[in-house]
C-alpha cells in the first residue's frame, strides 16, 4: 500500500499580506457610513476612488494613486448626486472614467481630468436615467467598451451604452430583468453580479438568496440553484476553471462558501461553513494564480485559498489578519501592481474608525526578488476593450485582450481594432504602464515617441470635442462636463478657456500646446530649485530682522 502526503505542495503556500504604513496609507478619508454591502471602493494604476460621508448630496473622493499620507479635508471632491453614492466603478478600459450610482436614482459616468481632482466637479458628461428607486449596484462588462450594467431598487436591471449621443440618457439598449405585469418578484432584485470572462453569461445572487445564471442579451434565465442548505449573498465567476463560487450562510446561519457547476445548478460542487459571524463575505479571485481571496464585513483577517479542477477543488493556505475591521475593500488591476517586489494581488481596506485606507500588498516571497518571475505572471487581461457595443449587441462572443506584465513587453491586439478616437487614447495608456519607472532610464527616442504620441492624443481628443469643421464656431459654448487640462491650471497666467474659442487652425493649436509644454518645463524648474530658494528667502528675512532690530 503507496503512503500519499495530505499535504499539497503549492507555490502560494508562503504568500503573506504586507500593510502599508500610514505614511504610504491614504489618512483622513471619512469613509461612508451606508449599510449597505458593497465594497465602496475602486482603483486602477491612476487613481483610488472613496465613497465619502457628506452632509445633503452624496458624494466620492478620488485620489492620485501616489497621493498617500494625509488627505486634505477640504479635498474636492466628485459631488453631483443628490443622494447618496452606493457605488463607484472605474472603467476598464479608461483609467479616467469612472461610474457611480446613488439613492437619487440615476447613475452618472465622469471623466477626471489627467491631473486628478481639482475643483468640486459636479456636472457629469452622462446621466443614466432609468430607474425610479435607488440604484444599487453597477458593473462594466468585462470585454465590450462603453457597456454598463445597473441593478436597481425598482426591480429593473438595465444595460447601457454610454458611447451613444446626449448627456443625458433615458433608454438602455437592453432591459435584462423587470417587473411582469405589476409584479415584483424577489428573483429581480439583486444582491450581487459577475460577468463570465467573455461576458456571455451573467451570474446573479437575489433577494430570494438564490443563485442564477442568465444570458445578459435576452434576460432569459439559463440556471437557477435549488439547493436549500444554502442562502448565497454574493456570487463570483470563476474564470479559467469553468465554476461559480457563492458566499453566503448555511440553515444554522453559519457563514459557507459553496462552488457550483454553471452549467448545472441542482447539486453544489463543494460546501465548506466557515464561521459563526454576521458580516457579509465578500469574494475575490484571480484567474492568473487561481487564488481566491474571503474578506468579510467588519472582520480584520482575509483569507486564502487555491483552487484547482481536482477534488477537493479547494485548498487553503492561509490567511492575513490585523485587529482593524475592514469595511469594504478595493482592488487593483493586475496591471498596477509592483512585479518587482513579486507582488501578485492588492487590497485597499476601508477602516472606517480611523478613517483610514490602507494598501495590503500579497506577495509571493522569492530569494531573487527583483527580477521578473516568468511563473508568477503570465499573461493576464489588459486595459483594451476586444470589441465594441454594437459588436457585443449583435452575439460576438471575445475574451479579454490579454497583456504581459514583464516591463518593455508589447503584445499586438488579435482583435480588429476598434474605433480610431479611442485607439491613441488606449495605446497611450498601455504605453504609459509598460514604460514606467521599472523600466529604468528612457532613451531620447523613446521621448521623443511618447511626446509625438501626447500630441497625437491631444489633437484626437479636440476631434472628438469638437466634430465640426474647426473653423465653424457659431455654435461654440464651454463644456463644464468635460475640462481640458489646462483649466486647472495654477499659473497666474494661464485663462480658462471661456475667455476666448479654441484655436481655430492646427497650427495655433501646436503653438498652445508648445507654450503649456514651456510653461510646464519652466514649473518643473522652479521646482527642482524649491529648496535653493527657500534657504535664500530664509536669509533675506533673517537680515530683514537683525536690520529692523539695529534700527530700534
Amino acid at each position: 500500500m503507496s503512503w500519499r502526503s495530505s499535504f499539497r505542495c503549492s507555490k502560494f503556500r508562503h504568500v503573506f499580506g504586507k500593510p502599508s504604513t500610514k505614511e504610504h496609507s491614504y489618512d483622513g478619508v471619512p469613509i461612508t457610513r451606508s449599510v449597505h454591502d458593497n465594497h465602496y471602493c475602486s482603483a486602477n494604476p491612476c487613481f483610488i476612488a472613496v465613497v465619502t460621508e457628506c452632509a445633503g448630496g452624496g458624494s466620492f473622493l478620488v485620489l492620485p494613486i501616489h497621493h498617500t499620507g494625509r488627505v486634505d479635508p477640504q479635498h474636492p471632491r466628485v459631488c453631483g448626486h443628490s443622494g447618496r453614492v452606493l457605488d463607484v466603478k472605474w472603467n476598464p478600459f479608461d483609467d479616467h472614467c469612472i461610474a457611480s450610482c446613488s439613492e437619487d436614482c440615476t447613475v452618472k459616468v465622469w471623466d477626471i481630468p489627467v491631473c486628478g481632482v481639482q475643483q468640486n466637479l459636479t456636472k457629469a458628461r452622462k446621466t443614466l436615467i432609468g430607474h425610479s428607486r435607488r440604484v444599487g449596484l453597477i458593473e462594466w462588462h468585462p470585454t465590450a467598451e462603453n457597456l454598463l450594467l445597473s441593478s436597481a431598487y425598482d426591480y429593473k436591471v438595465l444595460l447601457w451604452d454610454v458611447s451613444q449621443v446626449g448627456t443625458v440618457l433615458r433608454y438602455p439598449v437592453r432591459v435584462v430583468l423587470m417587473p411582469v405585469y405589476h409584479r415584483y418578484p424577489s428573483d429581480t432584485l439583486l444582491l450581487s453580479v459577475s460577468f463570465n470572462s467573455d461576458g456571455s453569461r451573467l451570474a446573479v445572487t437575489s433577494k430570494d438568496r438564490r443563485v442564477r445564471v442568465l444570458d445578459p442579451r435576452t434576460g432569459k434565465i439559463l440556471q437557477v440553484s435549488s439547493s436549500k442548505s444554502h442562502r448565497a449573498s454574493k456570487v463570483l465567476f470563476i474564470g479559467g476553471l469553468k465554476m461559480l463560487l457563492s458566499t453566503g450562510s448555511s440553515p444554522w446561519n453559519h457563514r459557507q462558501i459553496v462552488l457550483w457547476d454553471p452549467d448545472d445548478l441542482s447539486e453544489p460542487l463543494y460546501e465548506e461553513d466557515l464561521d459563526g459571524s454576521a458580516g457579509v463575505l465578500f469574494p475575490f479571485y484571480d484567474p492568473d494564480t487561481h487564488m481566491l481571496y474571503l474578506a468579510g464585513k467588519g472582520d480584520g483577517n482575509i483569507r486564502y485559498y487555491e483552487l484547482s479542477t481536482e477534488k477537493p477543488y479547494i485548498s487553503f493556505l492561509t490567511e492575513f489578519r490585523s485587529l482593524l475591521p475592514q469595511k469594504g475593500l478595493g482592488v487593483m488591476p493586475k496591471r498596477g501592481l509592483d512585479v518587482s517586489a513579486c507582488e501578485v494581488f492588492r487590497f485597499y481596506r476601508l477602516i472606517a474608525i480611523k478613517d483610514l485606507v490602507e494598501p495590503l500588498s500579497m506577495i509571493v516571497p522569492r530569494k531573487e526578488s527583483g527580477i521578473f518571475q516568468e511563473d508568477l505572471y503570465p499573461m493576464t487581461a489588459g486595459n483594451q476593450a476586444a470589441m465594441t457595443a454594437q459588436e457585443w449587441l449583435l452575439g460576438i462572443n471575445r475574451g479579454p485582450v490579454l497583456m504581459s506584465l514583464k516591463p518593455g513587453t508589447r503584445v499586438a491586439n488579435p482583435y480588429p481594432e476598434t474605433p480610431a478616437e479611442k485607439g491613441l487614447v488606449r495605446h497611450l495608456s498601455s504605453l504609459r504602464f509598460q514604460m514606467g519607472p521599472a523600466v529604468g532610464a528612457v532613451t531620447g527616442t523613446d521621448m521623443d515617441f511618447m511626446e509625438e504620441a501626447f500630441l497625437e492624443e491631444q489633437l484626437a481628443y479636440q476631434d472628438a470635442k469638437y466634430p465640426r469643421e474647426v473653423s465653424d464656431l457659431s455654435g461654440w459654448q464651454p463644456d463644464e462636463t468635460q475640462i481640458p487640462l489646462w483649466t486647472y491650471c495654477c499659473t497666474p497666467h494661464c485663462c480658462e478657456p471661456a475667455e476666448r474659442p479654441p484655436p481655430t487652425t492646427e497650427s495655433e493649436l501646436l503653438q498652445a500646446f508648445y507654450r503649456q509644454q514651456d510653461e510646464i518645463r519652466d514649473l518643473r524648474e522652479q521646482l527642482n530649485h524649491k529648496d535653493v530658494r527657500i534657504a535664500q528667502l530664509e536669509l533675506e528675512i533673517k537680515n530683514t530682522r537683525n536690520n529692523m532690530r539695529a534700527t530700534f
